[in-house]
């Protein structure tokens, strides 16, 4: 089974888009989405070769449920369960389809959003559309560079992001999480760039990882540090994007992180959010409140062909 785009590069531009089901019986207009989608990256890759236009497409577990009720379903996909500590809460929200949308060129996301939109048509409505743009050389808003710790190689990404014999029923798939965080950049900048650094665990100017005797418990590095069984770390994919709304004072990172299993991404959202031991809380969020939270399926390129049919 093939993987549909889950391990691509962040890229320069991105949109997210979550829709909720108008009709959740409507299937004949999802179904062309299915089929039209793709056939519309395809296309746009023919013309643009060099753009590196990708969609990926995944579903909620209420989604799901309603559009391929005779299926199996992903064992892991379920609404996600919010997530709250004595400080900071990991909120759940809704979310039946989403639409990670990838390129070099805004307007080539433009194009694969709209043709989404007119297929999908009034079966569906927004819940969330946000703009992500790469940040100078790929640093999230708060100045520092994001994706360090994703896989090195492409076989490495794959391992971590796409489903293999745990479910063969859904190999080639992919759990996909993801969080919008908005920053309070006044504190942020308040802070020296040793406490900020401290805060996430590397250096701002060149990304290198502070050493373990100056790297605090509650570095954002340390607590989303998650080890298996054999004390090897476990990983997934991440593809954040900065966004902004600089007249409201908006400025955050779209986290998206896509794995072969869901369990490895919400250990660390619970160190983040409770803490290891409890009250360790990521450091990070004292400056970012987290404002959705959705857990979405990822198809394999072949099972996203028989859901089209």
């Amino acid at each position: 089974m093939s993987h549909q785009d889950v391990i691509n590069k962040p890229g320069t531009y991105a949109l997210f888009l979550v829709y909720g089901l108008n009709r959740p019986d409507d299937i004949d207009s999802v179904k062309a989405a299915l089929d039209g989608v793709p056939a519309t990256v395809k296309s746009l890759r023919g013309r643009f070769p060099k753009e590196q236009v990708s969609c990926v497409i995944g579903f909620g577990s209420e989604a799901w449920d309603h559009l391929f009720p005779k299926r199996k379903k992903p064992a892991e996909l379920a609404p996600f369960a919010e997530i709250k500590g004595g400080r900071h809460v990991a909120p759940s929200t809704p979310g039946d389809i989403l639409l990670h949308v990838r390129a070099t060129r805004m307007d080539l996301c433009y194009e694969v959003a709209a043709a989404a939109a007119d297929f999908l048509g009034d079966s569906v409505f927004s819940l969330d559309e946000t703009h992500g743009f790469r940040y100078l050389d790929s640093r999230a808003i708060i100045g520092f560079v994001d994706g360090t710790e994703n896989p090195e190689n492409e076989e490495e990404a794959e391992a971590a992001a796409v489903i293999g014999d745990l479910e063969p029923d859904f190999r080639g798939g992919s759990y996909v999480f993801v969080q919008k965080y908005v920053h309070d950049m006044k504190a942020w900048n308040g802070l020296s760039t040793e406490d900020q650094e401290k805060a996430v665990g590397r250096r701002k100017y060149d990304d290198r990882e502070l050493a373990e005797g100056a790297k605090p418990e509650n570095a954002h590095n340390a607590v989303t540090n998650i080890k298996g069984d054999d004390g090897s770390e476990i990983k997934i994919v991440r593809a954040n994007m900065a966004f902004a709304n600089p007249s409201q004072n908006e400025h955050g990172t779209y986290f998206i992180g896509y794995a072969s299993t869901f369990a490895a991404t919400r250990k660390m959202l619970e160190n983040m959010f409770v803490g290891d031991p409890p009250g360790n809380t990521d450091r990070l969020l004292d400056f970012s409140e987290a404002r959705t939270g959705t857990l979405f399926f990822v198809p394999s390129k072949e099972l996203l062909e028989e859901l089209a049919e």
